[in-house]
C-alpha cells in the first residue's frame, strides 16, 4: 500500500522552497512556488516520471493549473481583485471598457490609451451581413445560449484575417472583435427569440447603452437608454467580466492548449457557461424567490431549507470560492436598488422577499456556521428582469460580459513558454485486459 505525506521539516509555507513527498518509505523532493499574494504551490509536474503515480484530484480543487497574473480571489476574506485592483472600485468608479483594458493589457489606461481603446471597440461592433441569413437558420425558439455558441464559434468562417494565434497582431484584433461584436451576437439573438427585426449597433452610444439600445428599440419608435439602466448595465459587465480558473475559464484554456482558434474557443467556453451549475444560478435564485412570493412566507422556506429530506434548497447563498460575503454581491445589491428606483419599482416584491430573506439567513446560527453568505446571483436576477430580460437571456449577459476574461486568459496562456496541451490523467478502474471473443462464441 503506498502512503505520503508532505514536509518541509514540519509545514509547508511561502518560503520554503522545496516539499519532501515521501511514497513507500522513498523520499521526492518538489519544488514548491510562492506566488504575489495567496497559496504557494508544489510543483508535481515531475511526479509521474519520478514515482510512476499520478495525483488524485476531482474537480481539480486543491490544483492550480497555470500561472496567472489577471484574478486574484481569496474566498475566506471575501476579496477579488483584477489586476491588483479590488472588484468594487472597479465597479463603482471605472467603465466595463476601463476593466476590459486592465484584464487585457495588465494596466488601467491613459487618457489617450482609453480613448484609442473605445473607438477600436465601437467600430468593431458590426457583424457580416452574411451571418444574418445565419441566424435564421435556427429555429425561432431556439434557447438563446444556443445561437451563441453557434455564432461565436462560425465567426472563424467569417474573420480568417484574425485566426492565427501564433501571430499576435491577429491575437489582439480577434480580441477586439470578440468584446466589439459580443454585445450585438447577444442583442440578435435576444431580437431573435421574440420575432423583432435587428437593432444595428450605434457609434454614438457608448458599450452599454449601445447593447440596450439593440436589444429594447424597434422601428415604430425611438428608444433613449436611461444612464441609470445604462450604468447599472456597466456596472453588472464589470462584476462578471473574470473569475480566475472557474470551469468555463478553465475550458477556454484547455481548448486554447491545443492550438484551436479564438473563436472556437471562447464558443467552447460559452457551451460551459450554459451548465446550470455554472451560469444558470441567477435564474434558479431569481425561480426561488418567486417560488417563495412574499416575506410572511420565509420562515417556513428557512425551514424547508435546513431540512435535508426536503428538495428545496435556498439559491443565492454560499459560494464554490467564497467563504465570506462574495464582494461582488454587495456592488450587486445596490444597483439592484438603483435600477428599482429609477424604475419605481421600489416596492417589487421580489426585493423585498431578498432583503428580508438576506437579513435573516445572516442572523440565522445554521447559515453563519455553514458560511451561506448571499452571492452575486441573489440579486442579479431581480436586476436583470428589471431591465426588461427574461430568464432564458441570463446567462447570455453573463457570456457576453465573462468574454474579455476569457479572451485575456486565453492571451496569457498562448504567451506562457511554459504552456502545453493540456491533458489530465485518471484513476482508471475498469476491466483489465481481456482477448475478444467472436460473437457466434460470446
Amino acid at each position: 500500500m503506498t502512503t505520503a505525506e508532505t514536509s518541509t521539516n514540519d509545514t509547508i509555507n511561502q518560503d520554503s522552497d522545496k516539499s519532501t513527498l515521501i511514497i513507500e518509505g522513498k523520499p521526492y523532493e518538489m519544488p514548491v512556488y510562492g506566488g504575489s499574494i495567496g497559496p504557494s504551490v508544489i510543483d508535481i509536474s515531475r511526479l509521474y516520471g519520478q514515482t510512476g503515480k499520478f495525483t488524485y484530484d476531482p474537480g481539480f480543487t486543491s490544483t492550480a493549473s497555470c500561472e496567472s497574473k489577471i484574478t486574484y480571489i481569496d474566498g475566506d476574506e471575501g476579496v477579488l481583485l483584477h489586476r491588483g485592483y479590488p472588484i468594487d472600485q472597479l465597479a463603482d468608479q471605472g467603465t466595463f471598457l476601463e476593466t476590459c483594458y486592465l484584464l487585457l493589457y495588465g494596466d488601467l489606461p491613459q487618457k489617450s490609451q482609453l480613448d484609442d481603446f473605445e473607438k477600436r471597440i465601437t467600430y468593431h461592433t458590426m457583424l457580416h451581413e452574411q451571418m444574418h441569413t445565419f441566424y435564421r437558420g435556427f429555429r425561432r425558439d431556439a434557447h438563446p445560449m444556443a445561437i451563441m455558441v453557434g455564432v461565436v464559434g462560425a465567426l472563424s468562417a467569417f474573420y480568417h484575417d484574425s485566426t492565427d494565434i501564433n501571430d499576435p497582431v491577429q491575437r489582439d484584433i480577434a480580441s477586439l472583435r470578440m468584446i466589439a461584436k459580443m454585445p450585438t451576437i447577444a442583442a440578435m439573438a435576444y431580437k431573435y427569440s421574440i420575432g423583432q427585426p435587428f437593432v444595428s449597433p450605434q457609434n454614438s452610444l457608448d458599450y452599454s447603452a449601445n447593447f440596450l439600445n439593440m436589444c429594447f428599440s424597434v422601428p415604430a419608435e425611438d428608444y433613449k437608454p436611461n444612464p441609470v439602466l445604462s450604468r447599472a448595465m456597466d456596472r453588472i459587465f464589470i462584476l462578471h467580466a473574470d473569475h480566475e480558473q472557474n470551469a468555463s475559464t478553465s475550458t477556454v484554456r484547455l481548448a486554447g492548449s491545443s492550438g484551436a482558434n479564438p473563436f472556437a474557443c471562447i464558443a467552447a467556453g460559452i457551451a460551459c457557461l450554459w451548465g446550470p451549475a455554472h451560469g444558470g444560478a441567477n435564474e434558479a435564485a431569481l425561480q426561488m424567490l418567486e417560488e417563495i412570493g412574499s416575506v410572511d412566507q420565509i420562515p417556513e422556506y428557512i425551514r424547508r431549507s435546513k431540512d435535508k429530506s426536503d428538495p428545496f434548497r435556498l439559491m443565492g447563498f454560499g459560494h464554490r470560492v467564497y467563504k465570506n460575503y462574495d464582494p461582488r454581491a454587495t456592488v450587486m445589491q445596490k444597483t439592484c436598488h438603483e435600477v428599482l428606483d429609477a424604475l419605481d419599482l421600489k416596492d417589487e416584491p421580489l426585493l423585498q422577499v431578498a432583503i428580508e430573506l438576506e437579513r435573516i439567513a445572516r442572523e440565522d446560527e445554521y447559515f453563519i456556521e455553514k458560511k451561506l453568505y448571499p452571492n452575486i446571483d441573489f440579486y442579479s436576477g431581480i436586476t436583470l428582469r428589471a431591465l426588461g430580460f427574461p430568464p432564458e437571456m441570463f446567462t447570455v449577459l453573463f457570456a457576453l460580459a465573462r468574454t474579455v476574461g476569457w479572451i485575456a486568459q486565453w492571451r496569457e496562456m498562448i504567451e506562457d513558454p511554459s504552456q502545453r496541451i493540456g491533458r489530465p490523467r485518471q484513476l482508471y478502474t475498469g476491466p483489465t485486459s481481456r482477448d475478444f471473443i467472436p460473437v457466434d462464441q460470446r
